[in-house]
């Protein structure tokens, strides 16, 4: 046995050295003295936080200049390290480490379609707007029948079944799918679905009707039924003039309306640009919007919150002036065609007017006819010499 401080031999064993009087290490004790093996990880206390941290080394980076070629290379690559701190104890910190080097363990079986709907709803779906947050919620229902599937198990099949089951429109079948894509991105980043399968749904055609504008001899016709006096007559009066949609004539408010200023503030729906823009008043239909406010509900609303009342008063008073049973979306294409086609207002007024985002839309709501068309030709004159 040689001493480690002196390097003297000693010729019995004994625990210190009676040269210098180092205290040796017995047999017994170098064998409890182990290493862990190359690449189970390491822990260490952090002072500064006052807790261990498991580490291991996940691989190794080179350092630039690197040539594969050059053994010397290999002195040259710095470590990838992968940490986890916050544990009390130094064995936490080491058991732990095993589990840092592999990652977390999946379950052995995938979660169900059910499952994702929920993370989804804590997730992306809450940026949604609240209409289309009703939507998804539509489409959830559509999925009822395969909300308790794993989600590794449904297939393209499974999934055009369902859509063809239960949707029986473009948009909720769209909508259905749009669904499918988001909770299936989800799974495919946890490594248990393929996130391109819902994409393979089929979307039936759509069947996109045209609306159809108002005439101006039904116009005349909704004026004078006004005049009798029939108030209802102001529900479709006030769209066709103002642009409005169903849903913000139907939720306006008293306080809305800016009567001196010819403005109607923050009855806007769904898009950004229609929430952040003013309705204009015309100047004709300021009486009647005076009559609307003197006859508001004690609540402050204009017409009664009862959506199935509203819609029998708009229909009712139709056929009470002779009018056609149009859908109160044809007072808005009414507005748009009178603008760009009767009165040749320019594209980005009428824009402003009917609150789009673009002026492409003009192309949807105004609707000429074979005689606007030929109008517009005979404003074309013979060149003269």
């Amino acid at each position: 046995m040689i001493c480690t401080k002196c390097k003297q031999e000693l010729v019995q064993s004994t625990n210190y050295c009676p040269n210098c009087g180092k205290k040796l290490a017995t047999e017994s004790r170098k064998r409890r003295q182990k290493s862990r093996g190359n690449g189970t990880g390491c822990a260490y206390y952090d002072r500064a936080h006052r807790y261990w941290v498991a580490q291991v080394i996940d691989g190794y980076r080179p350092l630039p200049p690197f040539d594969p070629a050059n053994p010397e290379n290999r002195k040259q690559r710095v470590p990838i390290k992968k940490t986890k701190s916050g544990f009390k104890r130094r064995e936490d910190a080491l058991a732990y480490c095993q589990t840092l080097k592999n990652g977390p363990q999946k379950p052995s079986l995938a979660p169900t379609l059910a499952v994702y709907w929920e993370t989804y709803k804590k997730g992306a779906y809450e940026a949604l707007s609240a209409s289309k947050q009703q939507a998804y919620r539509t489409a959830w229902k559509k999925l009822d029948t395969i909300s308790g599937t794993r989600i590794d198990q449904l297939t393209v099949s499974d999934l055009q079944a369902v859509v063809a089951e239960k949707c029986n429109s473009y948009y909720t079948t769209r909508d259905v799918r749009t669904l499918l894509i988001s909770l299936f991105r989800i799974a495919a980043a946890e490594g248990y679905a393929n996130k391109d399968l819902p994409t393979f749904i089929n979307l039936p055609q759509l069947q996109e009707t045209e609306q159809t504008p108002f005439s101006e001899t039904e116009q005349k016709a909704l004026w004078k039924q006004y005049e009798k006096p029939d108030l209802r007559a102001a529900v479709p009066l006030l769209m066709i003039y103002t642009g409005m949609m169903p849903g913000e004539a139907m939720k306006l408010r008293a306080d809305q309306i800016d009567i001196e200023g010819r403005r109607i503030h923050g009855a806007g729906m769904k898009t950004k640009v229609r929430k952040n823009s003013d309705i204009v008043l015309a100047d004709d239909i300021v009486p009647m919007v005076q009559d609307l406010i003197d006859h508001a509900q004690p609540s402050g609303y204009i017409w009664k919150r009862d959506e199935k009342e509203w819609y029998a008063n708009y229909h009712a008073v139709l056929a009470d002036a002779g009018c056609r049973d149009l859908p109160p979306y044809s007072c808005r294409h009414t507005t748009a065609t009178a603008l760009a086609v009767t009165q040749n207002i320019a594209p980005q007024t009428v824009k402003k007017v009917m609150r789009w985002s673009t002026a492409r839309m003009l192309d949807r709501y105004a609707h000429p006819d074979q005689d606007d068309a030929l109008k517009a030709v005979n404003t074309l004159k013979k060149a003269s010499e």
